[in-house]
């Protein structure tokens, strides 16, 4: 993704036949501002042929672009990261990339970070503000365009990202191998009460469906 004459190849087979179809994309590479504030724009070509081949585009923070204020207590990770998510997939919703690329699966870490909690104030803006207008449908439309992974870390978080999203919408996420991560996905989802066909779709139902029957709905 950070070379964008390359990013578009398939490498190691990462995609085709029969292969697993996923690419990693960093959050600042996405969108985000020089020192002089100019935008830098989309890679849309990446992502057009993303969804063309049938990937699907996981969007992780690397590292926090959000400064000093966060650079004590591991605040650039606890708060950063979920915000960087949080920003990651508001350009690109509000943005009309979904719209624009209507075959692109994206699966977001952190569960999405605040966005499936605090999309009806997405929704607001989109109703009240022409310039928050850059997509052709209410924000929360596009939750169901997206995948989420289960690393919320509480079992009630895990309830919520379900009930807002919906079962068929979230993955399992692990964090592995870092200091952030848990060893004991399953365990987590069980802590959660969720049904049982809830329970296992998380588990890897979703995951399958992503990688190996090639859905786009």
């Amino acid at each position: 993704m950070h070379d964008r004459a390359a990013a578009p190849r398939p490498r190691g087979g990462a995609a085709g036949p029969g292969g697993h179809r996923v690419r990693p994309v960093r959050h600042q590479r996405l969108h985000h501002r020089r020192r002089t504030g100019a935008r830098r724009p989309t890679p849309r070509r990446t992502l057009a042929k993303g969804g063309g081949v049938g990937c699907f585009v996981f969007v992780h923070p690397w590292g926090c672009s959000l400064g000093g204020r966060l650079a004590a207590h591991y605040l650039g990770n606890t708060v950063g990261q979920p915000v960087e998510t949080t920003v990651a997939l508001s350009h690109l919703i509000f943005g009309g990339v979904l719209d624009r690329y209507p075959r692109l699966k994206l699966v977001a870490a952190h569960g999405g970070g605040c966005l499936p909690t605090y999309i009806g104030r997405s929704d607001h803006a989109w109703r009240v503000r022409e310039d928050a207008r850059g997509c052709a449908e209410p924000p929360s439309t596009y939750l169901r365009r997206m995948w989420f992974d289960a690393l919320v870390c509480t079992p009630r978080a895990l309830r919520h990202l379900v009930e807002e999203v919906g079962a068929d919408r979230v993955v399992l996420g692990t964090d592995h191998p870092f200091d952030m991560g848990i060893d004991d996905p399953p365990a987590r989802i069980d802590a959660a009460g969720l049904a049982p066909a809830e329970r296992a779709a998380i588990a890897g139902g979703n995951a399958l469906d992503l990688l190996l029957k090639g859905r786009t709905g």
